[in-house]
């Protein structure tokens, strides 16, 4: 530490150069001779603390808590008069620097001297004089570190109350951590009496540093004899064993080989006023069991506290991957214990690309499965019909599964062709020929066809409602001379039926694109407008569309028939002829589902 000699350096001057003239001093060391504003009286081998502040401003704190002080409060000290100026600058094992103050922990008898601090603006010399307590008349049973059991009541007496007892004392004078305790209005139950804290109980927040002041005459000079104790708030000794926390009960880590390693113990132990906590760390293979690493713990919390015991390996050996780390916390109830063990880490590209493999085989599957879910809706939903929903025939009083309403070949277009040349499919073909072979003859269904069950010799309308009331569905074939002909009545009589009985439902064939008349009835535009419609395509063989006979076999009504079990093997059956697949049989395919 360097030291000034005859003079003070002029760096400090410059620092000490206003409070100097505040004084009227000058010369450079004039001020130093001065006698000092505080003087102080301290105890050999304890704890002391000195603040930066004149004895006049009567401060009820003596130490400050913003940092800014600790920047701008310089401290000097002379050991003895007209000795070199010594600038405490930098703390010491013993001698630290905080806020405003500058404390000893503890002070000698070597540290007596004069002291000066200043912030810029002011400057303080105090004179410390360190006594050891055979000097002091000091009592033998005088502490300055009381353990006090939390919710239990309690006393603090200041220390230097038993020194010097052969002079006048003034009333003592408490701080806690740097407030004055008069000023800790906050705390019921803590009460100043005969120089005493007395605590009714103690509490958690009671822990701290208390300082005790007070003053006395020796030799006409006056002294502040300041001693420091400190509150250790405490509970009963804990009744339980530590535990560990982590790893808990077996934990097993992937490790590579040749790498380091560290093994974390956690362990939560109970407070112990007399300690004899410990972790350690076992190596196991096999019968073998030897002690690695050890550390002695002390738990000072109220609830306890979690300490942490590392073990490292600088390089993971195969005699690790067959050994077991024991984690063993031990206080004197007893003994916890958590193990670790290592596995070889699997390779990271190897697991990677099984890891990718699994997934695109995973998204493959839910695409090829999606795909097949949409490309055979119609058979999903008629394989789950057919074995699960209830056969609606039954118990309906219901002569006819369907009602089927086309173009009759009485009309003025009867002769016509629907197709290009090579097309000789009629309405008539499909609605009597076509309709009845499949859905009749292959799945069990009964159709009514007015050429075949109606019998002539009745009114028209009346036979046509009649038939449509006997039916679970009316089976619509449209076309150009559908719509623009006298069959439109069988449409409209359809829709008049399906309102007033819900069991009657309307399938749309749409045999051949054809424009709308602008005199249609209301409901009848409706009907058209919101019902969806089945594409019929023509083909040489009735059997040859299969999507149509599908889907116009998912809107016929449940029937259980023997026709209809014999028939589920063509709906499982591979696809074929899939170049006569068109884009617009994809198309409606899609609309009607």
């Amino acid at each position: 530490m360097p030291v000034i000699q005859a003079q003070i350096q002029p760096q400090l001057l410059s620092h000490l150069q206003g409070p100097i003239e505040q004084v009227g001093a000058k010369d450079n060391t004039g001020f130093l001779h001065k006698s000092p504003v505080v003087r102080y009286r301290a105890i050999s081998e304890e704890r002391f603390v000195l603040s930066c502040d004149l004895a006049s401003e009567n401060n009820a704190s003596i130490s400050h808590s913003s940092s800014l002080y600790e920047h701008q409060v310089q401290w000097f000290w002379q050991p003895r008069v007209l000795s070199p100026l010594i600038p405490l600058s930098h703390d010491t094992a013993r001698r630290k620097h905080q806020e405003n103050s500058l404390w000893f922990d503890p002070i000698t008898v070597n540290d007596s001297g004069t002291y000066l601090c200043t912030n810029r603006k002011k400057f303080v010399n105090i004179f410390v004089d360190v006594q050891t307590k055979k000097m002091a008349n000091c009592s033998a049973n005088s502490t300055s570190e009381l353990d006090v059991v939390v919710e239990q009541a309690a006393s603090i007496a200041c220390p230097g109350k038993k020194c010097f007892p052969h002079l006048q004392r003034s009333p003592v004078k408490w701080h806690k951590n740097g407030i004055e305790i008069s000023h800790q209005e906050d705390r019921p139950g803590l009460r100043l009496r005969s120089d005493k804290i007395l605590l009714r109980p103690a509490y958690d927040k009671d822990h701290g540093v208390y300082v005790c002041d007070y003053m006395l005459i020796d030799n006409n000079i006056q002294w502040t004899v300041r001693t420091i104790v400190t509150v250790n708030i405490i509970t009963k000794d804990t009744v339980n064993s530590p535990t560990v926390l982590d790893p808990y009960y077996v934990r097993t880590l992937e490790v590579e080989l040749g790498k380091a390693l560290e093994l974390k113990c956690r362990a939560q132990f109970g407070f112990e006023k007399i300690s004899s906590s410990s972790m350690q760390w076992y190596k196991e293979n096999g019968k073998n069991k030897q002690l690695v690493q050890q550390q002695w713990v002390h738990p000072k919390g109220l609830e306890g506290e979690i300490f942490e015991l590392i073990l490292k390996l600088t390089e993971v050996t195969e005699e690790d991957l067959n050994s077991s780390f024991i984690c063993m916390a031990h206080n004197s109830i007893g003994t916890s214990t958590g193990v670790f063990k290592l596995n070889r880490k699997t390779e990271k590209v190897k697991f990677f690309l099984v890891t990718l493999c699994c997934v695109i085989i995973i998204l493959l599957g839910l695409f090829l499965g999606s795909m097949f879910v949409y490309q055979h809706w119609i058979e999903i939903l008629l394989f789950c019909r057919n074995y699960m929903a209830k056969d609606e025939t039954v118990g309906d009083s219901k002569e006819f599964d369907a009602f089927v309403s086309y173009a009759k070949a009485d009309s003025p277009e009867a002769d016509l062709v629907f197709f290009n040349e090579s097309q000789v499919v009629k309405e008539e073909t499909l609605a009597l020929e076509h309709l009845p072979q499949v859905l009749e003859n292959k799945y069990g269904y009964k159709l009514c066809l007015t050429e075949r069950d109606i019998l002539p010799g009745g009114a028209y309308t009346d036979d046509i409602v009649s038939a449509l009331r006997k039916s679970r569905r009316a089976i619509i074939i449209l076309s150009s001379r559908y719509v623009n002909g006298q069959a439109m009545f069988e449409l409209e009589a359809s829709i008049n039926s399906a309102l007033e009985d819900k069991t009657i439902k309307l399938i749309l064939i749409q045999f051949e694109p054809f424009q709308e008349p602008q005199l249609l009835p209301h409901k009848v535009k409706k009907a058209l407008r919101v019902l969806p419609r089945i594409p019929w395509k023509p083909s040489t063989s009735p059997t040859a569309n299969k999507k149509f006979w599908k889907t116009l076999r998912y809107r016929m009504p449940v029937k259980h028939t023997k026709g209809t079990k014999v028939g589920w093997s063509s709906f499982f059956t591979p696809l074929v002829d899939k170049h006569e697949k068109s884009l617009q049989e994809k198309a409606g395919l899609r609309e009607e589902i």
